[in-house]
Parts: structure tokens; C-alpha cells; sequence
């Protein structure tokens, strides 16, 4: 008699362990599951054994061969397009002529075949199936039979209204090949679901019997580890490779076990794998082929395949690590994870409870992982940055992210406070906004909801309504799929790093307050807050920036592109109090638009709207309401570093003698040019806006500046505001009889450069190290990062705080310098982080 083994299927139940290798080729006591099968059938007397491939069938032919290894005759039937169980069989045993058994290959299982072959020659019947009892049978199919063994009814994976049966289908069959008759040839077709239905219809002869014996549809993880566990224990009479040294403690040929290593059985130590001291392997710890695992690592009722890494203190329980995976010092894996081929989980990462990283992707250092990761290659080591949380719309990012954020937010702050919260014009903003709302509010915080508006307007709101804090919810600049949760302290300034560190606790801990029905939060709605804001604004000094009788009486043309953000609800309030003659353009607020938006673009149009209608003054105003684009009288786009020159020349003087200026360590040496002749005091800072907008709130700053375009006037609002800045420049101009264009030649700006080098965390301190030897001699600034003077410049470089990278900055005379400078220390990078080269940056 000839057998049929099922292993075409895809196991998408077990993904991602089945996303390189076909479900029947995962190892199960080292040897694939399908191995445990043909050994089955081989001990029962069936030499003839045909399999049904499909996807990734050459991995099965490659392993297998003509089967001749295993003592049987092993020939293959491949299906170019899925078949169904039933349609398989078919194809695979067409002209058979006798009757033949039919198994899955990716089943556990020592059922006695020779009884059930005997069973269904004595019962006449053209069909039997295997079935076993089980308690609760209703992830199973369901057979339910009469006295004569007879098969009435099937019944696939039944509510429990309809369980009529405790008796289970096992998916093992004898069949004599007339039953083909009820077997479509065209399209896919299953046994149960239709077959063996139709057959009971037309009155022939389907027997069940009841068999014996371990039984076990390793379909998923938790299957796969239970499957391993009575391997181990002897429950079901199969094979583990390796010679067992000790009772229930298995060791391949090479393998290397340390005497200072601790083994607990039942334990399988695979060939040549290598068992460092101090290691603790078991109880139902599996080591497959060339697996090392490092002093003190831990390997608890888990499942490590072929060539992977198991780092120094690393703790694996109820886990499974893929082939040739790497799991870094101090990482750990808890309870039904999944670690696929080639991922790499970095030092002290923790893997949670039924989190699955897919092959080949990366977990940073440090990282805490409650969710799984699939497309990304990367899961940061914080949840929190600087800007926020930062990801994938509706894939990192997703409602219910958002609901547990902002659960954690709320418990740092008291019950009852106050958190105002509101969305740019996008749809994923608004959806994500009401799941902001609703942890909130479930965990006691009351919410003022601010809607559709700027970031920096949201920032006023939390300071001028006494807010507890803020939630805005964004699109990324530069980024149509992402998107941002940006969270504010009660000054409305993100929160510091400091702030950061018990969100990020709770978050972890999953340890957030929760209310009852009468402590849930509100929801109010902010009223006139456009108009609270352009008052503020427009106010004289010292409580406001402007002078409006002087600003009405210049009169000053201005061309002005909204970016299609939301600054155009905020914008005409201010405009109409300035008495500017303005041409607008893109004055709405559209997602789609706003998603194509290019800055270079859209100020080169300015600028040609500026020189054709006469105008004194050009602007864009990004989507965000934080970053502004200048561009002169004379139809010159100003670039950042000009911009803020520009911006220093002007209100410097009016500003007095001993006023700070805050400025990030990477600003331009013009800039520091300017506020030594006018007697200003420069404070450096590091990088991120949470730093510049701290050091500006505490020295009282008349003007911070961070990158690419963003302003604050910290008396006013400490936070980049473009339509602050816009309304200073205005103010100042119509002060002064110049134009903007007359400043240009007055203090030149060199030529700066940039680049991001990757680097391994681990490498960072090494690769800081190496760039402060390379700086001995030279006057180097330490505020964030290494910067080193030079007489026609500087460089400065500084690790990512959220990502693997280095960013290298320069300054120099001409671009060429720059460029120069930047490959050299870039090149330091790479060289110690053992990265490759990337392309960079170059402007003025």
C-alpha cells in the first residue's frame, strides 16, 4: 500500500517562523516535522510515499531527495496552483488502483496505521478517517458517526451550539481511489468541507475509527512549543537527534557543553552547538544545529533553531529564536514570542508576550517591544522621542497605540487636570485625535479640544488656559506615511527627557490609573481661541511684539504662501490687525495637497510673486504653522542660516545690549558674529527644540532659533512660531527705511554640510571616543556632541538621541572646504561604527 503526505500548505497560523520555510520543515527535536511522518509510515511498512508540494517546494525536494536516507521511496507531486486537500490527492494519486493512506506532514502524531488499514478493509468502506476524542473538540472538525461506525455528519470547527460529537478528525484517511468520482478536477476542493459531504449524500460507504495513540496539529506557536514538550516528555514514539547522555538530556555530534554550563531535563543540545559556563539550558530548552549560547544566558521551555546567538545574560522563556537569529546581551524573550530568521534583538532588549519579529528585521538596544514587527526594519529603544512618538500611520501608529499613550500621559498628570488637544487637517489626525480623547478621559483627565489648528497655537492654549498639558496629533514634514504625537508639558514645550522617562515606565508596565463611570474625564470645547491668540500676538510690548500703529502706517506688501496647513484659519485674524497689503496663496487647509509640498518649490513661486508685483516682503508659512521661509525684496530665497542673520541684524538693536539669544550648538558662525557687534549674550544648547525652548523659557531670551526655519520670541510664546516670526519681521521692517535685500552683503554665510553615518548603539561611545582623540589640540565646544573650531569653520558631530545614527555638521568658507570636512570626520565614523558610506548634504 502506498501513502500520501499533505505538505503544500503555507501555515500562515505559524508566520512568521513559516515566512522562509515551509510549515513541514520546521524542526521539531531537530529533525523537520515532515522527517517525523515518513518515519511513521516508514515503521508501518509503507516504503511508497508520494508528498504534495506548493509553496517553497524546492526547500522539502532539497532536504528529502528520492528518500532513499530514510529507507523509502519518496517521489513528489507539486501543484501550481493550490489545490485544497481533496484537489492534492487527486493530482498526486491519479490511476492509483488500490486503496492508500493519507496523512498531513505537519502533524505530530504515533497512531497504530496497521489498525486502521485492518479497520477499513473489514468495514468494506471506500472512505475511513482517523478520529480521536477530545474534551473540547471545537477547534477541531467535528465527526459525528452512528453504531455501525458509519459516518453521518462533519461538521468544521462547530460553535459550541452545534459540538454533537466528542470525536475529532485527524486529518488521517484511507481511501480507495472510486471516491475520486466525487472530486472536482478543475478547482480547489477540500476532504471534509465538501468530499466527504458528498459521498454521505450519495449513500456510500464513510467509516470512522477511532484511534489511539499521540496526536498533535502543530498549527501554531503554542502547538509548536507543546509539541516539544511531550517530544521530550515521551509521549509520542518518535526520534530526537543526538545521543542522550543522561536521562532526558540529548547532545548532537560536536556539540560543546561547558562543565561550569547547567543542563536541566529534559533538554536537546543540537550538533556542534557550544554551551558556554554559567549557562542554564532546560527544563524543555531545544538547542538546534551550531547554536551558541554565552555565559549566563537562559533557555526555559524554548526553542532555538539552527545557527543562532544567544548573547551574555540573555533570557529566553516560552519563546522560540529563529535560524541564524541574534539575541544581544542582556535581552529577553517572555512567553509565546517569536524571534524569525536573521532578526537581531539588540543588548537588554525585551521582547513581550506574543510579539513576533519577522525575518531579518532589527530591534534596537534597549527597546521594549509590545507590538509586533513586520515591514519596519526597526523598533526604536524608546517609545517616546524627542518630538514625540513618531511612526507609520495605522501601522506604528496605530488608535490603539494612541489610547494607551495617552492613558500613560494622563496618569503623570493629576485626576481631574486639564490636557488641551488638536489635529492638523489630516484624516489619520482625526482619528487618532478621538483615541487621544478617549484615554484621556478614561483615565480622569479632562480634555479641551482645540480641533483644527497650528502646533504653536496649541502651545499658547496649554499656557493661556492654564492646561496641565497637550496632545497634538500630525503628519510628519517630509513624510506622507507617518505620523506624529507631539506631547506638551504645561508650558506647552515638548517633554523634556527628563518628563520622558516615567511615561515610558508606565508605558512598559502597562500600569496606567483607570477611572470609574463618575470619574471619566470631559470634553470641552475651545472657544475663540484664534482671536485669544492674534490679541496676544498683536498686543504692544512688553506684553505683545508689535507696534500696530507703526506696522499699519508702512503698509507693507507682503506675498505669503499658507502651505495649504492650518495657519490659514489663524492667519486673516492677524493680517487684519496689521493693516499688510498681502497676496495670498494657498489660503485652505488640504491634507492632499499639503502631502506634496515642497518647500523649495513653493518658495521659488514666492519669489517670482514677489518681483513681479513690487512686494517688500515674501513668506511661507509650513503646514505645521512652525517653520518659515523668507525670501527678500528682492526675490532671493533665503536659506535657514540666512534667514536667521537676517533676523538677528533686525532685532538685535532693538533688542539692547545684554539680550540673550539662544541659539543650537550647529547654528552658523555669522550668527554668533552678529550678536557679538551688537552686544547680545549667545547661549548655546544642544539640539532638539525641547533643549533650545527650555534654555530660552529660563534666560528669558529675546530670540531662540533651531533648525531648518523655526523662531521663537520666548516673551511672547516659547516655542517655534512662524506666524510669530512673521509678524516680527514685518514689524521690524516697517520700522527701518532698508529693505531686507540691503542686509544680504553686510555679514556673508558660509557654506554648511551635513551627513548621517549609521551606527550601532554599542558603537557609539567608541566612535565619540575615537572623534575627541582626533580633536586634541583644537578648541572644541562639548554642549551636545563634539565640535571642533577650525579658522574657517567648525565641525560638529553628535550620536541620533533616538536613532543608530551620527550626524556630522560643518561649516567652511566655500562648499568644496565643507565638503571636505565633512568626508573626513564622516569617515572617523564609519570607520570605528563599521558603517558604509552614505551620501550627504551640501548648501550655503
Amino acid at each position: 500500500m502506498r501513502a500520501v503526505i499533505m505538505a503544500g500548505g503555507e501555515g500562515t497560523r505559524l508566520r512568521p517562523l513559516t515566512s522562509t520555510l515551509p510549515k513541514p520543515m520546521l524542526p521539531l527535536g531537530n529533525r523537520p516535522l515532515l522527517e517525523h511522518v515518513i518515519a511513521l509510515l516508514r515503521r508501518h511498512g509503507f516504503v511508497d510515499q508520494v508528498i504534495t508540494v506548493g509553496a517553497r517546494a524546492e526547500a522539502i525536494r532539497a532536504h528529502f531527495g528520492d528518500g532513499a536516507e530514510l529507507g523509502v521511496r519518496l517521489s513528489y507531486a507539486a501543484e501550481d496552483v493550490p489545490l485544497g486537500t481533496a484537489g492534492s490527492v487527486r493530482h498526486a494519486m491519479e490511476g492509483a488502483r488500490e486503496p492508500f493512506v493519507v496523512l498531513s506532514g505537519d502533524v505530530l502524531t504515533d497512531v497504530d496505521l496497521d489498525a486502521l488499514v485492518a479497520f477499513h478493509h473489514a468495514q468494506r468502506a471506500e472512505v475511513t478517517v482517523a478520529v480521536q476524542v477530545r474534551d473540547d473538540p471545537q477547534d477541531f472538525g467535528v465527526v459525528v458517526t452512528g453504531a455501525d461506525s458509519q459516518v453521518e455528519r462533519f461538521i468544521e470547527k462547530p460553535a459550541r451550539g452545534r459540538v454533537f460529537s466528542d470525536t475529532v478528525n485527524t486529518g488521517i484517511y484511507v481511501i480507495d481511489p472510486s471516491a475520486f468520482d466525487a472530486v472536482p478536477p478543475d478547482r480547489a476542493v477540500d476532504f471534509a468541507g465538501e468530499v466527504f459531504p458528498r459521498l454521505l449524500e450519495q449513500g456510500r460507504r464513510v467509516c470512522a475509527c477511532v484511534v489511539d495513540g499521540y496526536w498533535e496539529d502543530v498549527g501554531t506557536l503554542h502547538a509548536y512549543l507543546r509539541a516539544h514538550e511531550d517530544l521530550l516528555d515521551g509521549r509520542v514514539r518518535s526520534t530526537i537527534d543526538g545521543f542522550e547522555i543522561a536521562a532526558g538530556i540529548w547532545l548532537g555530534e560536536g556539540a560543546e557543553l561547558h562543565p561550569a554550563a547547567r543542563v536541566a531535563a529534559p533538554a536537546v543540545i543540537g550538533a556542534l552547538s557550544h554551551v558556554e559556563a554559567g549557562a542554564e539550558i532546560g527544563p524543555y530548552g531545544v538547542l538546534g544545529a551550531d547554536v551558541r549560547v554565552s555565559a549566563e544566558a537562559c533557555v526555559e521551555r524554548s526553542v532555538v533553531h539552527d545557527h543562532a546567538y544567544l548573547g551574555p545574560g540573555t533570557h529566553l522563556r516560552g519563546s522560540v529564536v529563529g535560524r541564524a537569529a541574534r539575541v544581544r546581551r542582556g535581552a529577553r524573550l517572555e512567553e509565546e514570542s517569536v524571534v524569525a530568521d536573521d532578526a537581531v534583538i539588540g543588548e537588554d532588549a525585551v521582547i513581550q508576550s506574543g510579539v513576533a519579529v519577522y525575518p531579518a528585521k532589527t530591534v534596537d538596544p534597549g527597546a521594549s517591544v509590545d507590538t509586533s514587527i513586520i515591514w519596519e526594519t526597526h523598533r526604536s529603544r524608546t517609545v517616546l522621542g524627542t518630538t514625540g512618538v513618531t511612526g507609520l500611520a495605522n501601522v506604528d501608529i496605530t488608535p490603539e497605540l494612541a489610547v494607551r499613550l495617552a492613558m500613560a500621559f494622563a496618569t503623570t498628570i493629576r485626576r481631574g487636570g486639564q490636557v488641551m488637544v488638536s489635529r492638523d487637517t489630516s484624516r489619520v489626525g482625526r482619528v487618532l485625535k478621538r483615541a487621544v480623547t478617549a484615554g484621556l478621559n478614561a483615565a480622569g483627565v479632562d480634555v479641551v479640544d482645540l480641533d483644527v489648528t497650528t502646533l504653536p497655537v496649541t502651545r499658547f492654549a496649554v499656557r493661556a488656559l492654564g492646561g496641565d498639558g497637550g496632545v497634538s496629533v500630525r503628519l510628519v514634514r517630509g513624510d506622507a506615511q507617518a505620523v506624529s504625537l507631539r506631547l506638551l508639558d504645561e508650558r506647552g514645550i515638548d517633554l523634556s527627557a527628563t518628563a520622558r522617562k516615567p511615561l515610558e515606565r508606565i508605558l512598559a508596565r502597562q500600569d496606567v490609573r483607570r477611572s470609574l463611570a463618575g470619574e471619566i474625564g470631559d470634553i470641552v470645547v475651545a472657544e475663540r481661541l484664534a482671536e485669544s491668540y492674534t490679541a496676544a500676538l498683536t498686543a504692544p510690548p512688553p506684553a505683545g511684539l508689535v507696534d500696530l500703529q507703526q506696522v499699519r502706517a508702512r503698509r507693507m506688501k507682503v506675498v505669503l504662501d499658507y502651505a495649504y496647513g492650518a495657519a490659514s484659519f489663524v492667519m486673516p485674524n492677524v493680517l487684519a490687525k496689521l493693516g499688510a497689503d498681502v497676496l495670498s496663496l494657498n489660503p485652505y487647509a488640504s491634507t492632499r495637497q499639503a502631502l506634496g509640498f515642497d518647500r523649495a518649490e513653493h518658495a521659488a513661486e514666492v519669489a517670482r510673486l514677489v518681483v513681479a508685483s513690487g512686494a517688500e516682503l515674501g513668506a511661507v508659512i509650513d503646514s505645521d504653522g512652525e517653520r518659515l521661509t523668507i525670501v527678500d525684496d528682492a526675490g532671493r530665497c533665503l536659506d535657514d542660516a540666512e534667514a536667521l542673520v537676517a533676523l538677528l541684524q533686525l532685532h538685535l538693536p532693538v533688542a539692547g545690549v545684554g539680550s540673550p539669544v539662544v541659539l543650537p550648538v550647529s547654528a552658523p558662525r555669522a550668527a554668533e558674529s552678529v550678536i557679538a557687534a551688537h552686544g547680545g549674550r549667545l547661549l548655546w544648547t544642544g539640539l532638539s527644540e525641547a533643549d533650545v525652548l527650555d534654555a530660552a523659557t529660563e534666560s528669558r531670551a529675546v530670540l531662540a532659533a533651531g533648525a531648518q526655519g523655526g523662531y521663537a520670541f520666548p516673551g511672547f510664546l516659547p516655542a517655534f512660531d512662524a506666524v510669530a516670526a512673521l509678524v516680527v519681521l514685518v514689524a521690524l521692517l516697517a520700522a527701518r527705511p532698508e529693505h531686507l535685500s540691503d542686509l544680504r552683503s553686510t555679514t556673508p554665510v558660509g557654506a554648511v554640510a551635513h551627513e548621517a553615518v549609521p551606527t550601532p548603539f554599542e558603537r557609539t561611545g567608541a566612535v565619540m571616543r575615537a572623534l575627541l582623540d582626533s580633536c586634541r589640540g583644537r578648541d572644541v565646544q562639548l554642549v551636545e556632541g563634539i565640535k571642533a573650531r577650525f579658522g574657517d569653520g567648525w565641525v560638529l558631530v553628535a550620536p541620533d538621541p533616538d536613532q543608530p545614527v551620527t550626524h556630522v555638521w560643518a561649516e567652511a568658507d566655500d562648499a568644496a572646504a565643507v565638503a571636505a570636512r565633512v568626508s573626513e570626520y564622516a569617515g572617523i565614523v564609519r570607520r570605528v561604527a563599521g558603517s558604509r558610506p552614505v551620501a550627504g548634504r551640501v548648501g550655503r
